[in-house]
């Protein structure tokens, strides 16, 4: 693994090809299934490479919640109102970068896109977890799993919950069960999947892509493709390319992600031209809870003073830690309040009787925590945060010693993570160069590409699973017609 760009090959060069098909894909994952079936669905002949033994990539290792919206079935059914407008209008306040015509398709693509994947052959189950957590603890259908009801995001799209979650007991991989659906319908639809074998460099014919080169343990050949759909994931692997790029996540996170995801889909893309964006981004979390009786405390950084609302998702309070002097961070809370999780990803430090005595053990200037605790609970007897808006729910005053503090630090907190940087592609998935214009004849989708997530203090749960599947089913559509 490295940093290295593999050189493009001439298709002058190429003396033999092992296959000519309509459409390659290489990874399948849950973008390159679901540009496989599409295309397949077409009547194209599709062939897929994927390095593992099996089908899935890191797709299969997450907990299985997609973001949909839009009125769906599932919201529907729980009686949750939500329209493709107030969608967009909350994707467009919490991206960076905003691709408007990526987001209004997703948005008002969303309900026909879930009703697709239950037609794969499972069903969310109608049904709504109301707490707030990291992922339903259980195969409740539908929970908030983002900043809608945040500020100032709440003032600008009425909240609606969007996380929608396969039927799949637990935190980790529930996807799989629509991976391994994806797996069965492309089989159905004859598309030929060849295991441990890898795409190593793309092959041009005066600037298109016109096929690949491809690797199966010590034997090598060329597959010429009409189309080819790049879906190999993002980079979280590659130590070199972490390290260049996002060195949050070297610093001994657990990272979230296969050992494929080493970033040579990327690189091939780049080899030929196209623009890499958001490189520098990354998912890096440590959620404080549940319980969620904690976001009533209160996160100070070193110097004693809040940065940002306790009730944001994990990842935005997580992204705004990553901003602070050291990456350091703790959650004060009272003893009234004070309620250890059953998973403590942010260790617990100690309990102390004064707000001095804490001070002095978290290296905090002298004064500086208590002026801002008692600010805080000033306001909070009044149920009331001028300071940073944190909703009314999570609003109590933190005034009962003693108090304790939890580490939200990089290096002592049990951070995850994975990238999110990725090529610059149009709409329906086409590779672009930095200058907008189009490279003829390959196309990238999955969290190889740049779409939707393009921070952690933007993402909300299931944004990957769902722009990878959407955006993956019209790179295959479009791959398949081009």
């Amino acid at each position: 693994m490295s940093l290295e760009i593999p050189a493009p090959v001439d298709a002058a060069t190429v003396t033999e090809w092992t296959d000519e098909v309509d459409v390659l894909v290489i990874g399948f994952g849950i973008a390159g299934g679901c540009a496989a079936v599409e295309a397949a669905a077409t009547g194209a002949n599709v062939l897929v490479l994927e390095r593992a033994a099996v089908t899935g990539g890191t797709s299969a290792l997450a907990g299985g919640h997609f973001y949909l919206g839009g009125g769906t079935v599932v919201q529907k059914a729980t009686g949750h109102d939500d329209s493709a407008d107030e969608m967009f209008a909350y994707l467009m306040s919490v991206t960076p970068h905003p691709e408007e015509d990526k987001i209004r398709d997703y948005c008002e693509g969303s309900v026909e896109h879930c009703d697709w994947l239950e037609s794969l052959g499972f069903e969310f189950e109608r049904s709504y977890y109301p707490e707030k957590a990291v992922i339903q603890p259980g195969t409740e259908g539908l929970m908030f799993t983002g900043n809608e009801k945040c500020w100032p995001h709440l003032d600008l799209a009425k909240p609606a919950p969007r996380g929608h979650k396969v039927p799949v007991p637990g935190d980790t991989q529930g996807a799989a069960l629509v991976t391994g659906l994806l797996t069965e319908r492309a089989k159905e639809l004859g598309v030929e999947i060849r295991f441990e074998t890898g795409a190593v460099q793309l092959v041009v014919e005066d600037e298109r892509v016109v096929g690949v080169a491809w690797q199966h343990f010590e034997e090598r050949g060329f597959i010429r493709a009409r189309s080819t759909v790049i879906a190999a994931g993002g980079f979280v692997m590659n130590k070199e390319m972490v390290a260049e790029f996002t060195p949050s996540l070297a610093k001994k996170p657990w990272t979230l992600g296969s050992t494929y995801d080493d970033g040579l889909g990327i690189r091939m893309g780049q080899s030929v031209g196209g623009e890499a964006l958001h490189m520098r981004e990354a998912f890096i979390t440590a959620p404080v809870y549940p319980p969620s009786r904690l976001l009533t405390g209160i996160i100070v950084n070193k110097q004693g003073k809040r940065f940002v609302s306790e009730d944001s998702y994990h990842s935005r309070t997580s992204g705004h830690v990553m901003e602070q002097t050291d990456q350091a961070a703790y959650l004060i809370v009272d003893s009234e309040h004070i309620e250890h999780p059953v998973f403590q990803l942010t260790p617990f430090i100690d309990g102390w009787e004064t707000i001095a005595e804490m001070e002095v053990a978290l290296g905090i200037p002298s004064g500086a925590l208590d002026k801002t605790l008692a600010d805080y609970n000033e306001h909070a007897h009044r149920g009331e945060d001028p300071e940073l808006h944190k909703q009314p729910p999570f609003v109590e005053p933190q005034d009962v010693g003693p108090w304790g503090a939890y580490d939200l630090t990089l290096g002592k907190a049990l951070y995850a993570g994975f990238t999110l940087g990725g090529l610059r592609c149009t709409r329906h998935g086409q590779v672009q160069r930095a200058d907008g214009s189009i490279i003829e004849g390959v196309y990238a989708a999955g969290a190889c590409a740049a779409n939707i997530a393009q921070d952690g203090k933007g993402y909300s749960s299931g944004t990957q699973l769902g722009e990878g599947s959407f955006f993956g089913r019209r790179a295959g559509r479009h791959a398949a017609s081009g």
